[in-house]
């Protein structure tokens, strides 16, 4: 879909990193101030809409909750030693703790500590959201130096009151109203993979979009928004856009080095499902993989719940849930890589290509294959490593081009990427031998 330079992605992978290294040290949460900071942070690359949205407001079955913001949280022994410290780590508070100052015995503690035995010395990360509860997360082998004959004050100085629900929303027009819907959460603290690669990757996808706007087939919506609550606040105040929604991709664990992963849309057949099926079958990586729907998940479950039944999927790197390394202190920027950003964004890149360029032509020449040696096609196509192929490519494209067959349907059937389908109805298109309906 662009004409990018030859170290695009490698620059692309390098922002994306530098993104997360800035946003990794903030508390996130569903509501509050880590995620207007985070956002304002955004903001300072893309031209966001911020928007706020106050606690009580009727959300489909849900409302916006309080807000939460903490100030300070630790456990510390009967000399005022933290051996617990929200100030090292923010993964030490269980998100939306309820405000607490007091001494217990470790037996009265206990209920309330979080670790991985598994993994003693990675810290879990746990939340609340509903729940009038608090606790911390540490790591095992800390829990197990803890005294059974030691008091101990847990602190968890926070605000749990009304405020709202923070979301920001990116809209980059193209030539039609309809839309494609790009979508990462905000909500989780320093976690990498999961949460702060999704966010940089839609940010690089922002620019580049923007910078090519003059181009652009469809609209596109970017929404940053916390996970679940977020979605769904979204989609209550914007049903009525819902009707323009052509496709949609929800991304999130996109920096570490496994899969790729697709996940279809529950209809299981939108363009991005097929684009994105399309991508990862040429993309040449054996671990890459295509799943069915299923509700569970990122946002896609919101956008895909059977009353709004969206085309949109999720797109991943390791599946969520599926790597040791989810929800913990080891989701730190050492897991995720430049190099595995480049590829993820290379590879959703390549997908909304098909998705802006995919089409089905009328051929003007139908009754028998159209001479191609006058029309130049062949010193087009000669000379070139793949000639052979684009050779190929062509006859496909003239014999499939009916009106009915997509570009992305004639790779299909033909076994061929799509790129190369692509550019071969350029050049018959150039040559007045394919023509766009309507």
């Amino acid at each position: 879909m662009f004409r990018l330079p030859e170290d695009y992605f490698a620059q692309a992978g390098g922002r994306m990193m530098a993104l997360a290294r800035d946003l990794y040290p903030i508390c996130r949460s569903i509501t509050g101030n880590g995620v207007r900071e985070t956002l304002d942070i955004v903001k300072q690359r893309i031209p966001l809409e911020i928007v706020e949205v106050p606690t009580g407001t009727p959300v489909l079955d849900w409302e916006v909750p309080n807000e939460w913001n903490i100030r300070d949280a630790h456990i510390s022994n009967s000399k005022g030693e933290r051996v617990v410290d929200f100030n090292k780590s923010n993964l030490h508070v269980v998100g939306y703790s309820a405000p607490i100052d007091a001494e217990m015995t470790l037996d009265e503690l206990s209920p309330h500590l979080h670790t991985l035995p598994d993994h003693p010395d990675w810290i879990p990360y746990r939340t609340g959201y509903f729940s009038d509860t608090w606790g911390f997360c540490l790591r095992e082998n800390v829990r197990q130096s803890l005294s059974s004959g030691e008091r101990y004050r847990a602190v968890i100085d926070a605000t749990l009151q009304p405020g709202h629900l923070t979301y920001g929303e990116l809209v980059i027009g193209g030539q039609t109203d309809q839309e494609v819907l790009l979508s990462a959460h905000t909500c989780h603290p320093s976690l990498a993979n999961d949460n702060l690669s999704g966010i940089g990757l839609l940010v690089e996808i922002a620019e580049l979009l923007a910078r090519h706007q003059e181009k652009l087939r469809y609209t596109y919506r970017l929404l940053f928004a916390p996970g679940t609550i977020g979605a769904i606040t979204w989609l209550a105040q914007n049903e009525d856009k819902l009707d323009r929604m052509a496709s949609g991709l929800v991304v999130s664990c996109i920096g570490d080095g496994g899969g790729p992963l697709y996940k279809r849309s529950r209809r299981g057949d939108g363009l991005i499902d097929q684009a994105m099926g399309h991508v990862l079958a040429h993309s040449g990586i054996e671990s890459a993989s295509v799943k069915d729907f299923w509700p569970y998940g990122y946002d896609e479950r919101q956008y895909c719940s059977p009353g709004f039944n969206l085309p949109v999927g999720l797109f991943q790197r390791s599946q969520y849930g599926e790597f040791p390394q989810y929800h913990t202190s080891a989701d730190d920027l050492d897991f995720i890589a430049a190099e595995h950003l480049a590829v993820s964004l290379d590879l959703v890149l390549q997908a909304l290509g098909i998705v802006e360029t995919s089409c089905a032509f009328l051929n003007t020449s139908p009754k028998g294959e159209p001479q191609l040696g006058r029309r130049g096609l062949y010193n087009a196509i000669g000379g070139q490593n793949d000639s052979a192929e684009l050779q190929l490519a062509i006859l496909w494209v003239l014999n499939l081009s009916d009106g009915e067959h997509s570009l992305l349907d004639i790779a299909e059937r033909a076994g061929i990427p799509y790129e190369r389908v692509q550019r071969v109805a350029t050049l018959l298109e150039d040559a007045e031998l394919l023509e766009r309906p309507g």
